[in-house]
């Protein structure tokens, strides 16, 4: 062992002054804290994202496709469907699926209320891994049934005091107008507030009657892909392979509002990140300062004996490094334990009409906890080399005086 660790070892953790402790346990608990606020905001930042957007995939997909025109409504024009553009899609290497779809407004009237929402029709392919968790009663639709299935959702069911197996009136306003009496066979709660206001579920195959179309028009297409990290790329390769007269939007340019607020909380995240390490880098100059003062004349002697300026800053910057170590390690213990314990039970709750769950989500990712260890640890360090160079400033005749 050096010289320099072993006397950094000494005053700190052999110290038998009561101030300096009171300080250097100050210093650690504020490193503690800094850490374990900063791994819980990681984790539950990471964990809303994760949460929402998967909610919103599930149910949107990734990349839209449908008629290039100037129509915006629900009421989407239909197009013929091109089982040559299919294969081209999915033989594309990132492409996990793609299923057609359409859109059409309708009018729910039960129980002497009425309600607007869009009915959007899928097709037998249709991946169904995200109602399938969603689901709070019955099932999905059976496609071979000659009843008109339909999927509602809570918000809707609980609007128009409806249940499972009921059945209801629903009006399409179109010459003429047209009216289909659907029976409910499964109510979902997808967790987004424009999901669960605004859609109901059935077969495309309904649409197309509504509207008059032949077995092989439709709405448009749903593409997933493997990565939604790279969309945004991938959605311009999906554009290569249509046809001039189609178009294609990414999830986030459809639900723009919720990936909006979602790009608000990293900056929010980063601005927590920010001040909970100068609440702790602060903490460790101040308690380095005050060892520094408390130990005048033991630096005086070490400089009366030959002792380099350097090697007294080492003494302090080591002593900084064993404080540091100790409050990194409570840190982690306190973040990763809190994060584990909700994870595991749900503790906290939250308002699902205005944060998309029922309770605060987590999810850990090892790299940025080693990342804000090591980052934690090296800003300090440095940070601390500046008050540590106070030592060169006391002089041996001076410092040995000094009590």
């Amino acid at each position: 062992m050096s010289f320099s660790r072993f006397i950094a070892a000494r005053i700190s953790f052999k110290s038998k002054r009561t101030f300096s402790k009171l300080i250097v346990r100050i210093a650690i608990v504020g490193i503690m804290l800094g850490l374990g606020v900063m791994i819980l905001s990681l984790a539950i930042i990471k964990g809303f994202k994760q949460e929402i957007r998967e909610k919103v995939r599930g149910f949107a997909a990734d990349i839209t496709i449908y008629r290039y025109d100037l129509n915006n409504s629900f009421e989407i024009s239909q197009i013929v469907e091109d089982n040559a553009f299919i294969k081209r899609i999915k033989s594309l290497p990132y492409v996990a699926g793609i299923s057609a779809f359409a859109t059409k407004p309708g009018i729910i009237k039960a129980n002497n209320e009425i309600e607007g929402v869009v009915l959007k029709g899928v097709g037998e392919d249709y991946d169904w891994s995200f109602f399938s968790k969603t689901l709070v009663a019955g099932r999905v639709i059976n496609f071979k049934d000659t009843v008109n299935e339909i999927m509602i959702s809570t918000y809707t069911a609980n609007r128009l005091k409806l249940k499972l197996n009921d059945k209801f009136l629903m009006y399409f306003v179109q010459q003429p107008l047209r009216k289909r009496k659907f029976t409910i066979v499964g109510i979902y709660d997808a967790g987004v507030e424009d999901v669960n206001k605004v859609f109901v579920i059935s077969s495309l195959s309904l649409i197309q009657k509504l509207n008059n179309w032949n077995p092989n028009e439709i709405g448009g297409y749903e593409v997933r892909v493997r990565d939604f990290d790279h969309v945004e790329e991938y959605n311009q390769g999906v554009r290569d392979q249509m046809p001039v007269e189609l178009r294609s939007y990414t999830i986030s340019e459809n639900y723009q509002t919720i990936f909006e607020w979602l790009k608000l909380l990293d900056a929010n995240t980063q601005v927590i990140l920010a001040l909970m390490l100068v609440v702790a880098v602060i903490n460790m100059i101040s308690a380095l300062l005050i060892m520094i003062l408390e130990r005048t004349t033991m630096i005086g002697m070490l400089k009366a004996m030959g002792a380099t300026n350097w090697k007294i800053q080492e003494i302090f910057l080591y002593n900084a490094v064993y404080l540091i170590s100790i409050g990194l390690l409570l840190g982690n213990v306190l973040g990763l334990g809190l994060g584990w314990l909700q994870y595991q039970t749900h503790f906290f709750k939250l308002d699902e009409a205005s944060y998309y769950m029922k309770f605060v989500p987590i999810q850990f990712d090892w790299v940025d906890v080693l990342l804000l260890n090591a980052g934690t640890l090296t800003i300090s360090l440095l940070v601390l080399i500046i008050p540590s160079m106070l030592v060169s400033r006391i002089t041996p005749v001076k410092a040995i005086k000094f009590k």
